[in-house]
């Protein structure tokens, strides 16, 4: 256990706290440590601790006491000088411990008839219930990683919480989820305590676009390669969607990086407008030509007046 001298330092407010902090300061630190919520075996000493400290700090006499005469301040009879305490050497003395422990607050019924602050059990039946009855679980979440396709569609999945020795779940995951979004699974989340309700768990979405597509929002993007030829002259060609093929009319003229969209193609939406493919248009020459196609490639050369460097 921590120095019993410190219990300012034990619950994480200063000398001049007032009797509201330090109610507050203990609310949220037995909420964390209480051994029936926090299974760590470091936790119940904590608690402890934190218990001692408050039973101090809450009562404006004994924190009188405490902060005049110190850790001793339990072994100094009432009306004893706090310099001549100091001046007989009390600091060498060993004080009393005074000790707290689970079964304390369960069963001595011990209810602190502190002026200044709230008795343990107001506070224990706000934080427990009654003699640590309901309360509700945490919400949970875990983030779940889908491929485009599985997006599309909608999927299962068997999802594992807490690790190997956690449970298992079915989840059904709708078709059209977007990256980050919060799926509630109401009482699928942490237990609760003496009949509390469990809390709710929240699946955040992921979804791995992977090497031929890109997402911006409900859009997809996707990149188109053209010939020059095709490019030029315009046409219809097909490219792969993560739903299936889709046509898309080049218009004559494109050059690389025109975006080219095929409405309602994108990531559905169970609740509105979906998204739309956006093919982005990328030129691509032969790395090498035969001598008809540099016959041909040499004849443009000499009959077109098009400079892409000038033409801008």
């Amino acid at each position: 256990m921590a120095d019993p001298a410190d219990y300012y330092r034990i619950l994480g407010v200063g000398r001049d706290a007032t009797a509201e902090q330090i109610q507050r300061a203990y609310r949220r630190l037995a909420r964390q440590l209480h051994p029936d919520m926090n299974k760590d075996p470091a936790a119940e000493d904590r608690f402890k601790e934190v218990s001692e400290a408050y039973d101090v700090l809450s009562d404006p006499e004994q924190r009188k006491r405490y902060d005049s005469l110190g850790r001793d301040f339990r072994r100094v009879t009432e009306g004893t000088d706090a310099g001549a305490w100091a001046g007989a050497g009390a600091g060498a003395r060993r004080p009393r411990s005074s000790r707290t422990s689970r079964e304390d607050r369960r069963t001595t019924g011990r209810t602190s008839t502190n002026a200044g602050g709230a008795g343990f059990d107001s506070i224990f039946d706000d934080l427990f219930g009654n003699r640590f009855g309901t309360v509700s679980g945490a919400d949970q979440e875990f983030e779940v990683l889908l491929g485009l396709e599985d997006a599309y569609r909608g999927t299962r999945r068997k999802i594992q919480i807490g690790g190997d020795d956690g449970r298992t779940i079915d989840v059904t995951i709708p078709a059209g989820v977007r990256d980050g979004q919060r799926i509630r699974l109401s009482g699928q989340g942490g237990a609760g305590f003496g009949g509390g309700a469990p809390g709710d768990l929240y699946l955040v979405v992921r979804i791995a676009a992977g090497p031929k597509y890109r997402l911006d929002g409900r859009d997809v993007h996707v990149d188109l390669p053209l010939t020059p030829w095709e490019a030029a002259l315009g046409m219809t060609v097909v490219v792969e969607a993560p739903d299936g093929e889709a046509k898309v009319r080049v218009p004559a003229g494109s050059s690389t990086g025109r975006l080219i969209r095929v409405a309602g193609r994108g990531l559905p939406n169970p609740s509105g407008k979906p998204g739309d493919l956006v093919a982005e248009v990328k030129i691509v020459v032969p790395s090498r030509l035969n001598a008809e196609e540099r016959r041909l490639f040499e004849e443009l050369s000499r009959v077109s007046n098009f400079d892409p460097r000038r033409s801008r």
